[in-house]
């Protein structure tokens, strides 16, 4: 009776820690998909074209997605150009 009890107690805590733990998942793949970075890149560089951004800032994080990219590639084993 102790056990029942304990698992009704304990069941909503567990369906909480099922959906951290895909939320974690889905967060980290995010931010180690090369692609998801290749599109942010994409998308500064489209910014910049049109002057939605000035070049010191397109500098900068021009310089942290591509750090980010290229650390990506080196936890692949990929070679880094």
């Amino acid at each position: 009776m102790a056990f029942l009890l304990d698992d009704i107690i304990a069941l909503p805590f567990s369906g909480v820690w099922e959906i951290v733990k895909e939320l974690h998942k889905y967060v980290d793949r995010e931010l180690n998909d090369k692609e998801t970075w290749q599109r942010k890149l994409l998308e500064l560089q489209l910014k910049y074209e049109l002057n939605e951004i000035d070049e010191d800032e397109y500098k900068v994080r021009e310089e942290e997605i591509v750090e980010k990219i290229t650390a990506i590639q080196e936890s692949e084993g990929e070679t880094v150009e």
